[in-house]
């Protein structure tokens, strides 16, 4: 049990506003309030014997002054995150190699100012709707809502200032499963275009059997559309070591959303048969990425349809015989092969990025569902609560 005195609470706000109470509610107070001072936690052992270790660290500031903290949470076989709690960030994963070497396999920076200059959603949280609602517009209950349109013509990944780019409310414990990250918001009526308050919670649990298991719970007190998911950009190689295209994936579905220029979902569910979309049988990302215009940016509709824990997607990498596995309660995952990814950014280690150094896989419902009337629902409403749960786990091979 993480020792009482050992506690520290962090208060949400947006990345951007000034000082003073918004919204219903203390969660916008600007600045960062300890309950109690403790720079680094450190658990109890493990009923196996095993340490678990809970650290905290200053990682930086905003350009408003908040101070923002970076997070660690190791497992007793000495897998390790990293998140800070801007945004929700996941900025190192570091697992094991067949040879018992870690590594870190996601993308991301050394320090919070390359995350405050802007990217493309490295390791981020992304709300209120993760992927994108076709030119900023939906309409619910008969009320037409606009959203900002910051992804050519269309709405991505909740905005110009969306759950990536808030700093959460934190805290730190130890529950059965390992330690663990809660980070919680309260979102304001109205903010980025979406109607409701909308209260948020999202735990990061990293387990004895390497996994980081990402539970995602929200209320609102309006109808609104929800869809959260996590964006790491994953290369199980090593950030920084190449492309990530010999990743031998593996998707279980059998339809994915067809979609138009602008990657908007025409409403279409094809078969992959036969097409460079199958991945029902373990294939290098690489192998038929030419033949997909631009690249892999496609969302799949999961055999298992969602509503329970299921496996949705593996990936294995010869060279290093790490091997992931990816559960999901969502209906759907969102593979992007990292194809805007053009060596104009600096990563962690001072390693350039180029196209298709990472990938991600995305679980979520499907891009536009307020506007297809044929998806499965995003809306949330009163009185319900919104729950997902997705695991990555990791071994060797």
């Amino acid at each position: 049990m993480l020792r009482a005195n050992h506690k520290r609470t962090i208060v949400a706000t947006r990345a951007g506003e000034k000082s003073g109470l918004r919204g219903p509610g203390a969660f916008a107070l600007l600045g960062l309030t300890l309950l109690l001072s403790c720079a680094c936690l450190s658990c109890s052992s493990e009923p196996g014997g095993g340490q678990m270790l809970v650290a905290e660290q200053p990682f930086g500031k905003t350009d408003e002054g908040q101070g923002v903290h970076l997070y660690t949470l190791r497992n007793a076989n000495g897998m390790q995150v990293e998140i800070t709690n801007y945004g929700g960030i996941v900025t190192s994963l570091l697992v094991p190699d067949r040879d018992g070497n870690l590594g870190d396999v996601v993308l991301g920076f050394d320090d919070l100012q390359s995350y405050l200059a802007g990217h493309p959603y490295f390791g981020a949280l992304v709300g209120r709707y993760g992927n994108r609602i076709a030119k900023g517009r939906f309409t619910l209950d008969g009320k037409e809502y606009e959203l900002a349109t910051n992804n050519g013509p269309n709405h991505l990944h909740g905005g110009i200032a969306g759950f990536d780019k808030v700093v959460w409310n934190a805290e730190l414990g130890e529950s059965q499963e390992g330690a663990y990250l809660k980070l919680t918001y309260v979102s304001s009526d109205g903010e980025e275009g979406y109607p409701g308050i909308f209260s948020t919670a999202v735990s990061y649990t990293v387990t004895n059997q390497n996994e980081l298991k990402i539970s995602y719970e929200a209320t609102t007190d309006k109808a609104t559309p929800v869809n959260l998911t996590h964006h790491s950009y994953f290369n199980l190689a090593g950030a920084g070591a190449g492309d990530a295209l010999g990743n031998i994936l593996a998707i279980l579905a059998d339809r994915y959303t067809v979609v138009d220029e602008t990657l908007i979902p025409t409403g279409e569910l094809r078969d992959v048969t036969g097409t460079p979309m199958d991945f029902r049988k373990p294939t290098a990302i690489g192998e038929r990425i030419n033949e997909v215009k631009g690249g892999y940016d496609h969302n799949y509709v999961l055999n298992s349809g969602g509503g329970k824990l299921a496996l949705a997607a593996t990936v294995y990498e010869p060279k290093s015989g790490r091997f992931m596995e990816v559960f999901t309660t969502e209906p759907g995952i969102q593979f992007y092969s990292g194809n805007f990814l053009d060596g104009t950014i600096t990563g962690k280690e001072s390693k350039v990025y180029q196209k298709h150094y990472g990938f991600c896989l995305e679980a979520q419902h499907f891009p536009d569902s307020p506007n297809q009337p044929g998806f499965p629902s995003t809306i949330l409403r009163p009185g319900e609560t919104y729950k997902q749960l997705t695991i990555y786990k990791f071994s060797i091979k």
